[in-house]
């Protein structure tokens, strides 16, 4: 009986060990395919944020993400957490439908996002002058921009962090 003992818990142990390696195996592949393995999420704080002023689609503030010295992280396809001020209205809704791929920063590499402070067509809005921003996820540590000219403020929407700024350009139907 005690040998009989000893060996189910062998086996028990043994097999504990195994779904333990398998695991490991699947979550090793999986991070391995998303391409960002070798990096951790970006947080707010640890990026150099600036916004300039483009004309393009009818005028859109582009936000450049660069990584600080030292830091190697990335930025998840999707659209940063920003609003004009404190109201519910002036936060930034999606312009894009789907996720974009993940944006790894480092260096001198930088992403871009694009934001449009109005997305409707009349002559309705609230003018501000700064941009509140932050990672999506790490908004207890958002960050106060300067804006490089007054904005109109009506529905505003963001794209997506992407790689190439061409991608920033928030079109709206």
């Amino acid at each position: 009986m005690r040998s009989r003992i000893a060996t189910r818990s062998a086996r028990l142990a043994l097999a504990a060990v195994a779904a333990l390696a398998l695991g490991g195996a699947a979550t090793a592949t999986a991070t391995a395919d998303s391409g960002t393995s070798a990096t951790r999420p970006c947080a707010t704080g640890d990026l150099n944020l600036s916004v300039t002023s483009e004309t393009q689609a009818g005028g859109y503030y582009l936000i450049t993400a660069k990584a600080k010295p030292g830091i190697t992280c990335h930025l998840a396809g999707v659209f940063p957490s920003a609003s004009f001020g404190s109201h519910p209205d002036t936060a930034v809704s999606p312009a894009e439908h789907s996720v974009s791929d993940d944006v790894v920063l480092g260096g001198s590499a930088a992403a871009y996002a694009g934001i449009s402070p109005k997305s409707t067509n009349n002559n309705k809005g609230v003018q501000f002058d700064r941009l509140h921003l932050s990672v999506a996820g790490d908004e207890a540590n958002s960050v106060t921009l300067r804006l490089p000219d007054t904005a109109t403020v009506d529905r505003p929407v963001a794209t997506n962090w992407h790689a190439d700024r061409a991608d920033a350009v928030p079109f709206i139907n």
